[in-house]
């Protein structure tokens, strides 16, 4: 038997898991946060939103169905590190090409394996996201050198994320069988299934950079524009903001999901705040204000839009409402404006991974679209 690598995961308040190199040797610093959902780990580490963030995967036995080569949602890994209880020696699916740990070694991402994911979540809870390093092999170094380089580490608070995963470039995706609409999506670190999903329901979706300026957008003269998921704190994202703010001016049908959601909010003159762990998994209950359906979601962000279940409230653009909760804490997970075509939600209708309960809003912009022809 080979003997294994030492592994640590050092938090900023001192305390340390320790365990085995799972994958890369080396070391990665990020915020550290937990996910519950059971399956979906490719889906969840190459989702943008997870940019700078070293994920803890609560289900303890992960990498069973390897990895393979259609499930990715964006062109590489980005969460910073990986935090497991039990790899899979072996993955058992027709569909993998390869385990996790070699796909985690060819791109480089640093895990640790072996570590106590309950006692670690509990910690989380309690304590709340924070900073955090992994070090592995010859990067390990004593207590107090792993601490001081973690404490050195810029927080999630006023990190400015979105820049880094959103494309250079924008392309299109185009609608299967007869194009019925067109979307401008602004790219604030989308995840693929997101225009697949469009393009299912006859939707050819550009797919512009963040930077993209408003005047290029009535140049597309869609017939919608979309506000994706993302990484990093709404507050930063004011170049976003404003052009949320010139979309809902002009009337444009707009539909924002997680960061969009946030960023709405703030064109609505919203607060938004840090979660103190956030919400991540794919079974997380939200509540309809109007009809008191509960819907079974996939979820990923740390911040949220300050405000009240069921709350109404007046905007520059008229009034506006609080239209979907968290179960669990209350916390906004959607909103919708009265008088002007746009609405929003918190967690995650593409699902990749997770359930399907949400993901009829696609068709609910479908709707507004039409109609606003």
């Amino acid at each position: 038997m080979t003997a294994q690598t030492p592994a640590a995961l050092v938090l900023e308040d001192g305390r340390i898991f320790r365990g085995e190199a799972f994958g890369s040797e080396g070391s990665c610093l990020g915020e550290v946060v937990f996910s519950t959902g059971m399956t979906g780990y490719q889906e969840t580490l190459t989702d943008p939103s997870y940019h700078r963030q070293i994920v803890v995967s609560t289900a303890p036995q992960i990498g069973n169905t390897g990895w393979n080569d259609e499930d990715d949602e964006s062109q590489r890994i980005w969460v910073a590190g990986y935090v497991v209880r039990d790899p899979a020696r072996n993955p058992s699916s027709w569909r993998a090409s390869r385990s996790l740990p070699e796909e985690l070694r060819r791109q480089g991402v640093v895990g640790v394996s072996g570590v106590d994911t309950r006692a670690l979540t509990r910690h989380i809870r309690e304590r709340g996201a924070m900073r955090a390093g992994i070090f592995s092999g010859a990067a390990l170094g004593t207590d107090r050198e792993m601490i001081d380089r973690v404490n050195a580490e810029q927080g999630m608070l006023g990190a400015d994320l979105a820049g880094d995963v959103s494309t250079d470039e924008p392309y299109v995706v185009p609608a299967v069988g007869e194009r019925r609409l067109t979307v401008a999506a602004l790219d604030l670190g989308i995840k693929s299934n997101t225009p697949r999903l469009m393009a299912e329901r006859g939707i050819e979706t550009h797919v512009l950079p963040l930077s993209t300026p408003f005047e290029r957008i009535r140049e597309l003269a869609p017939d919608g524009v979309f506000l994706s998921n993302g990484p990093g704190d709404p507050a930063t994202a004011e170049h976003a903001t404003e052009l949320t703010r010139q979309v809902l001016r002009h009337r444009m049908p707009l539909f924002g999901i997680c960061f969009g959601n946030q960023i709405l909010g703030r064109a609505l003159g919203r607060e938004t705040y840090k979660l103190p762990y956030g919400h991540r998994g794919v079974n997380i209950p939200v509540i309809d204000a109007e009809t008191g359906r509960v819907a079974i979601t996939a979820q990923n962000h740390g911040f949220a839009v300050r405000g009240e279940p069921g709350e109404r409230f007046d905007t520059e653009f008229g009034r506006a409402m609080v239209s979907h909760h968290c179960a669990n804490d209350g916390a906004v997970e959607g909103l919708r404006l009265l008088d002007t075509p746009a609405f929003s939600v918190q967690y995650h209708p593409e699902a990749a991974a997770g359930p399907h309960d949400a993901a009829p809003l696609f068709d609910s912009f479908v709707r507004m679209m039409s109609e606003a022809r």
